[in-house]
């Protein structure tokens, strides 16, 4: 049976990670994937890890949701891990297991990398669980409006965004009735040789496809029924407003990005 999946999902709370401003968040979530890249050292992973657990916790969503929600991604994770474990040839010998040798460097970047990894994971997600995927269009396309005076589609690109996060959550969902639709029939999708595994995932992806092309037909009556004819003299029903608590996450994204950057230079 299919794990669901949480990113593209919007879990309503009434958290202070909810209340901020879209344009904030995105900025926030784009400059902690540039930052994190400053850390190198167990001290700054540290300090990373307790910056995106107080993050989760100002979100009101707890981390058990998010691993919950998020195992097809730590599969990879561990992949990575272990990936990293076995091929990186530096530092001390810890074990020898004949074919494979693990060294001291290699659990030491295996650890980094995945716990970068994960984090990005946690802080990206938080994205979509605390905006909606109207707030992130309207968010994106307000970063992207000065880019109107070279011509770029802001509102076209960040629609397009919009309605791909819509879509994730929808078709994981389709993906999971079909699944165990085909298991009704008798249709074994967790056993046997990979081959064969293989083999049954054919039947699922016709109908996924047919079902996804289909809503595609419906959203896209839908918007024109509506009278959509693109951004150009479109109002807001919504207007986003920059407040104090934006301006904190901003500062305190500044102020862990020099710390970490300490940490780099001294340790």
């Amino acid at each position: 049976m299919m794990e669901k999946m949480i990113f593209g999902r919007y879990i309503p709370t009434d958290s202070f990670v909810h209340k901020m401003d879209p344009r904030a968040k995105l900025v926030f979530v784009f400059a902690f994937i540039a930052i994190i890249f400053l850390a190198n050292n167990i001290w700054a992973y540290g300090l990373a890890a307790i910056f995106t657990l107080s993050s989760i916790w100002l979100s009101g969503i707890t981390v058990r949701f998010l691993i919950s929600g998020l195992k097809p991604v730590m599969i990879l994770i561990v992949f990575t891990f272990i990936l990293q474990l076995f091929f990186a040839r530096e530092g001390q010998v810890i074990l020898d297991l004949g074919i494979f040798t693990i060294y001291e460097e290699g659990v030491r970047q295996a650890l980094m990398i995945s716990t970068r990894f994960l984090l990005l994971v946690f802080m990206t997600s938080l994205l979509t669980l605390t905006t909606t995927p109207i707030s992130i269009t309207d968010g994106l396309e307000s970063l992207l409006n000065p880019l109107k005076k070279i011509r770029f589609p802001a509102h076209e690109l960040a629609l397009m965004m919009s309605i791909a996060l819509r879509f994730i959550p929808t078709l994981m969902d389709e993906t999971d009735k079909i699944m165990k639709a085909q298991m009704a029939r008798g249709s074994d999708m967790s056993s046997g040789p990979v081959k064969d595994r293989i083999k049954a995932v054919v039947p699922l992806m016709i109908p996924l496809f047919v079902n996804a092309f289909k809503r595609a037909e419906d959203l896209a009556t839908a918007m024109e029924v509506r009278g959509y004819r693109g951004g150009e003299g479109r109002t807001k029903y919504r207007l986003l407003q920059w407040q104090f608590r934006d301006t904190f996450a901003l500062l305190s994204l500044v102020l862990l990005a020099g710390v970490l950057g300490g940490l780099r230079y001294w340790l």
